[in-house]
């Protein structure tokens, strides 16, 4: 390949990589500020920028697990051509913007996988899939949400215990600064499983034009690059999914929220360190049912959980029949 006539579609590629990290901060934003919002604990100015905070921390704590795993486990790294960046990347952030304006919840990272498979089996068919990646990644969507809300269940009732000689003033002082420590681990752990796809997505596109020496890896403007687009998106908002997260499925307060948080930061953590993708909406969604759940099973209006639960099943086809199809308009060029 001619690396000086690649060098624009390129940059324009990169480009577009970190648009949907922005997006993915825009329309993931809700995960991490929407307890602390819907509880008053912090003005929606102060929470919003509290998270975006969390999201660039997770530069200093977080491991590139996902990104690698982004990067060459999902399609065949050698596979992966400009056009398959291309149409996975508008394939994802088509599926975000149709839900962002619809106020569902849906999972920018399984967009991005969406995308990334359309694409790749457009380009190469079926061959092209990693399926040790691709398989974690699946078994994932209905695991992370399932933990996130038995261990959601669990932290209710166990401070629930703990805290039975209490005061309820005494609590509820005890509750806040838990509440506000588990958001700050929560962002944190948003920032560092979610940025990482865009990494992978940027780091194979430089790998497959011949950009990126010493085999495959994440350069650290990349790194860089994403955490900062991600911060920005977060600052830019998201309120319709926020009022959704925070207010539509369960009945928040500062007890209910820590444990949310809590339980969300624990498996986001858990499934970075073993270089899982997993969808971060997906997991504090099922936290939060968790918590409504633990007090009675009435408190949570399934209603919307089921709306919620179809957005989930959808997102990785109708990211991936998108993502196909604007590979193929790229032939026609």
């Amino acid at each position: 390949m001619d690396h000086s006539l690649a060098l624009p579609l390129l940059i324009g590629l990169v480009m577009m990589g970190l648009a949907f990290d922005f997006l993915n901060g825009l329309h993931d934003a809700a995960n991490a500020i929407a307890t602390v919002v819907a509880t008053r604990l912090l003005s929606p100015v102060m929470a919003v920028l509290f998270a975006a905070a969390g999201n660039f921390a997770a530069y200093w704590f977080v491991g590139l697990h996902v990104a690698e795993t982004v990067g060459k486990g999902i399609i065949d790294k050698d596979a992966v051509t400009p056009a398959v960046v291309f149409g996975a990347l508008v394939g994802a952030m088509f599926w975000n913007v149709v839900t962002w304006l619809k106020g569902i919840p849906s999972s920018s990272s399984h967009a991005l996988i969406g995308g990334l498979l359309g694409a790749g089996m457009a380009h190469g068919g079926f061959a092209v899939v990693e399926s040790s990646g691709t398989t974690k990644t699946v078994v994932a969507i209905v695991a992370s949400p399932v933990i996130g809300f038995a261990i959601a269940m669990a932290l209710m009732l166990a401070t629930s215990w703990g805290f039975r000689g209490f005061s309820s003033r005494s609590a509820n002082r005890s509750f806040k600064g838990l509440h506000l420590l588990s958001s700050a681990a929560y962002s944190i752990s948003h920032g560092g499983n979610d940025a990482q796809k865009t990494m992978g997505i940027i780091a194979v596109l430089l790998y497959s034009t011949g950009h990126l020496s010493g085999g495959f890896h994440v350069p650290e403007w990349v790194v860089l690059s994403c955490y900062t687009a991600m911060a920005l998106g977060t600052l830019s908002g998201g309120w319709k999914i926020i009022k959704t997260m925070g207010s539509k499925l369960t009945k928040l307060n500062h007890h209910s929220g820590f444990c949310a948080s809590g339980a969300g930061s624990m498996v986001v953590f858990g499934a970075s360190a073993m270089g899982i993708p997993v969808s971060t909406t997906h997991v504090i969604t099922g936290s939060v049912v968790g918590t409504g759940a633990a007090r009675r099973a009435s408190a949570v209006r399934w209603s919307v959980a089921s709306r919620v639960i179809v957005a989930w099943v959808i997102t990785i086809p109708a990211s991936a029949a998108v993502g196909a199809l604007f590979y193929e308009l790229t032939r026609l060029f």
